[in-house]
């Protein structure tokens, strides 16, 4: 475990290493100016090395292989035929309810632990001076990868073309962004992106290549990639629509307040 969190430390230093050369670069020989508090920034600079190689040691020993088990479990052809009308041979969308319900809390849980999602959501909340909630923003992402998994988990058991629902998501995406606050577009696209980063994405493709290689007729290579694209969609229509509700709710509040003041 020493030798392997040694490693992980020495890749992890390799792949930040190149991040912060460029910013030194640029403080030092394009704006010339001396580093701000090097000793602080050095410490930091320490625990980020020694936090983020724990993190990813702490995903590969115990999260991602609890999740592909689950996964392996849960798309088992024997495991869904005994909970679908008492073993029945033939399955239909219907049979794998389990599925639908562990991509939905899995893609929720996941997101709300995403550590790019909460950088996005503080940096938001301080520069919008309060108007844009963390846990609202988080929890709107979060909902959103619920519900883009379990769509796309449904996609893979009916065996649908990918296209048809990515084309119609976009569709959506666009009208949203027409009516939608304008503060909020640029975030929810953001919003996307930092979805799929490092907690999400082992899961999601390990749910995704499990649920396609257990349902009869569907091809790995084929049906059980595309998880990720309905995970980045979703949470920009949920994101939007947190923003354009809560724009409603004050508008009605204000309407209110201005009938109770007229009376």
């Amino acid at each position: 475990m020493l030798f392997e969190i040694f490693n992980t430390l020495i890749d992890t230093v390799s792949d930040v290493l190149p991040i912060a050369a460029i910013i030194v670069f640029f403080q030092v020989l394009v704006i010339r100016k001396a580093m701000p508090n090097p000793r602080r920034l050095l410490i930091g600079f320490a625990y980020v090395l020694v936090g983020l190689s724990l993190f990813l040691v702490g995903l590969e020993k115990a999260l991602f292989p609890l999740g592909r088990l689950m996964a392996d479990q849960l798309t088992d052809p024997g495991f869904v035929r005994a909970v679908a009308d008492g073993g029945a041979a033939q399955l239909d969308w219907s049979a794998y309810h389990w599925v639908y319900l562990f991509a939905f809390c899995i893609g929720a849980s996941t997101t709300i632990a995403e550590p790019a999602l909460i950088a996005v959501a503080i940096k938001a909340h301080q520069v919008s001076g309060g108007a844009i909630g963390i846990w609202g923003l988080r929890v709107s992402v979060a909902l959103g990868v619920a519900i883009g998994l379990t769509l796309g988990v449904y996609r893979i058991v009916i065996g649908a073309p990918i296209h048809y629902f990515i084309i119609v998501g976009y569709v959506v995406v666009v009208v949203q962004t027409y009516f939608a606050p304008k503060m909020i577009v640029p975030l929810a696209y953001d919003s996307g992106g930092v979805t799929t980063s490092t907690v999400t994405v082992p899961l999601v493709a390990a749910l995704g290549l499990g649920l396609a290689e257990s349902v009869p007729g569907r091809d790995p290579l084929i049906d059980g990639f595309g998880l990720i694209a309905f995970a980045s969609l979703c949470p920009m229509m949920t994101v939007m629509a947190y923003a354009q509700g809560s724009a409603w709710l004050s508008k009605r509040d204000r309407i209110t307040r201005g009938a109770k003041d007229d009376s």
